[in-house]
């Protein structure tokens, strides 16, 4: 688990160190080209089909857990590495050019975590959604947020980095 300043956990996260050169160059060796390479253009594909039943079903087959009606708005973007590590609640809406990461590549080392978003949760456009994070049922994240942390259900959040607005929608 990665800590914050005052040590208090942000983010539910593995860490996995690598040799000299930076971890971005071991990219083939963290997940196979073979399955990243049909993820990221599949994916780049369902950035701008307008069809939310199709958007599911190709994300489904990728692996990721997307409950009853959720809706990803254009120019979503999952991460291709992992995405059988997003779960998205049912009923929930992912805003226009949104960005959620299951991964992140750092100098000496990498990091994986899965994303889990609740049910009936908006999350505006804009956003971005690190490694690690979950988002409690029936919340809202404004728009232009940085979610690296977790978000307690029923209360909304936003900014750089997001913090609590208020509680409830």
């Amino acid at each position: 688990m990665l800590g914050g300043a005052e040590g208090v956990v942000m983010r539910k996260v593995e860490e996995h160190r690598v040799g000299q050169i930076n971890s971005m160059s071991y990219w083939h060796t963290v997940r196979s080209p073979l399955r990243v390479i049909p993820t990221a253009f599949v994916f780049e594909a369902c950035k701008f089909i307008p069809s939310l039943a199709l958007k599911r079903f190709l994300y489904r087959i990728f692996g990721m857990k997307l409950g009853k009606n959720v809706s990803v708005g254009l120019r979503a973007a999952f991460d291709v590495f992992f995405p059988e590590l997003i779960e998205i609640g049912d009923n929930s809406i992912i805003g226009y050019d949104t960005l959620i990461l299951t991964h992140e590549f750092l100098v000496d080392r990498w990091r994986k975590g899965a994303v889990k978003i609740g049910r009936n949760v908006m999350i505006g456009a804009n956003c971005t959604i690190l490694p690690g994070v979950a988002i409690g049922d029936n919340s809202v994240i404004g728009a232009h947020s940085l979610v690296n942390h977790d978000v307690p259900a029923n209360s909304f959040w936003g900014g750089v980095p997001a913090k609590p607005i208020r509680k409830g929608r």
